[in-house]
């Protein structure tokens, strides 16, 4: 059961099912609120996708894990799979097999997940940080999700890509700023380890507002209740008072609870706060 657990573990889970949970409110968006069948072979389709993705940079990167105190208790960098490669089967065959399944959902759908898995795979830690690759391979299920039900591009879809492109570098840099030393002390010398912390926050700050303003312009676009206004609006009061927080005291703790918070309490909400906006909050109101 532990050996199980072990290769779930590199799939990266959380993660995936976040991937896979945004994706999907966006085929909610996308089909105005109308919930079908459909919504199981997206939902499959972009987890296995995600899980696939997710676990073959887990492998790539597990050298470098090893040298980080935060990641060198993973599956790999640990040794509870060895040797590595034992994961490449089931990695790239989930792959392979979210490939198969997102060319069932149309060329566009198969488009968008070739190109955030090739994204993926590039945007490892040795190589760059957020952009561009790590952008289009969170944005990935956004598009999959979307475009299984709606295969045209819209101002809807753009807002929503747009969250995700600075909502990531919210979440990605916090961590770094929280662990700077253990980034550094692995040759990870990039933004924001590359500058001192009291200047790297403060473009925190500013993706946090810019995040803020993007789900402000999604009310209009995407002609939502008051409900959602409200929600977006605490959520978006929050997540400038952590930024806000954390460019005051420069602290690893304030780093780790503005990166904890980006996660599912922000993304996950709003997201949420989408669906139900389309498919019950307009219904009641």
């Amino acid at each position: 059961m532990n050996v199980f657990f072990n290769y779930i573990e590199v799939l990266k889970p959380r993660a995936s099912i976040l991937l896979t949970f945004i994706g999907i409110c966006s085929s909610v968006l996308a089909a105005g609120g109308n919930i079908s069948a459909r919504l199981l072979q997206i939902f499959l389709t972009i987890l296995i996708a995600s899980a696939g993705a997710n676990g073959l940079t887990n492998y790539l990167d597990r050298d470098i894990d090893a040298k980080m105190k935060r990641t060198q208790g993973r599956v790999l960098p640990s040794r509870r799979i060895y040797p590595p490669e034992r994961v490449l089967p089931l990695t790239v065959g989930l792959v392979v097999a979210g490939l198969i399944l997102a060319s069932f959902l149309g060329w566009l759908c198969l488009l968008a997940d070739s190109v955030g898995t090739v994204s993926a795979i590039v945007w490892r830690k040795r190589l760059t940080c957020v952009f561009p690759q790590g952008v289009i391979a969170s944005c990935a299920p956004v598009f999959m999700g979307w475009f299984a039900i709606k295969p045209i591009f819209s101002w809807e879809l753009l807002s929503l890509c747009l969250l995700v492109t600075f909502w990531l570098p919210l979440h990605v840099w916090s961590v770094m700023v929280a662990n700077r030393e253990d980034y550094i002390a692995a040759g990870l010398t990039y933004f924001p380890a590359s500058l001192q912390t009291r200047y790297a926050v403060g473009v925190l700050l500013i993706f946090a507002l810019l995040l803020c303003t993007t789900s402000v312009v999604l009310y209009f676009v995407g002609h939502f209740t008051w409900i959602y206004l409200l929600i977006i609006s605490l959520l978006g009061v929050i997540m400038v008072y952590s930024a806000s927080r954390l460019v005051v005291s420069g602290a690893s703790r304030d780093a780790w609870r503005l990166y904890k918070l980006s996660a599912f309490p922000y993304l996950g909400l709003i997201f949420l706060t989408i669906s139900l906006d389309t498919t019950v909050f307009a219904v009641l109101l």
